[in-house]
């Protein structure tokens, strides 16, 4: 089995768009900005020997309020620039009750049965509470990138850190053999 370090997009690849102290993913290629040093701990964490699958929440296609167009060519492009192996989306809403929809585990679960990943030896870094919440349903160590947001904060973090390059030492240290 494999060991992976799944990421949630906005606010830990790229930069939110914050309106208020909320978080937004951005609406255009024009507004999407990776993160300093991001490339450099995707690199980090590759040559470690984890997958690294990008786990995201778009609800706002759902919602009307994005084009799914807009959603692949913002991947597309994190794909050219970052070496990621896997990105998976779910594109539902709230109310739609879906099992892929994060703080739900269904990205995670689906990814590691088509990757052969052993979930108790990968983590979880996200923003949100719905991605640490995702990570620990899943059975991942989580890691939560606080960004200051003004609103819920996860309880159950396994670490807490300012940026993704901040993570890397934190995952290596704590990493041990997949089964």
């Amino acid at each position: 089995m494999r060991q992976a370090v799944f990421l949630d997009r906005d606010g830990v690849l790229n930069g939110a768009i914050v309106r208020e102290g909320e978080p937004y993913p951005p609406s255009s290629l024009a507004q999407l900005k990776i993160l300093p040093s991001v490339a450099e701990a995707c690199t980090l964490l590759r040559e470690a020997g984890f997958l690294l699958i990008v786990v995201s929440n778009q609800p706002d296609v759902a919602r009307g309020t994005q084009r799914r167009e807009v959603v692949e060519a913002i991947h597309q492009l994190l794909r050219k620039r970052l070496p990621l192996d896997d990105i998976r989306v779910c594109y539902h809403d709230d109310p739609d009750c879906c099992a892929c929809r994060k703080p739900e585990p269904g990205l995670l679960l689906n990814a590691a049965e088509d990757w052969d990943i052993d979930l108790s030896a990968s983590f979880m870094v996200g923003d949100r509470w719905k991605d640490i919440e995702a990570g620990r349903r899943a059975g991942c160590k989580t890691i939560f990138v606080d960004n200051g947001y003004n609103e819920r904060k996860p309880d159950n973090a396994d670490h807490r850190v300012g940026s993704l390059i901040e993570a890397v030492g934190w995952i290596l240290q704590h990493r041990r053999e997949p089964a």
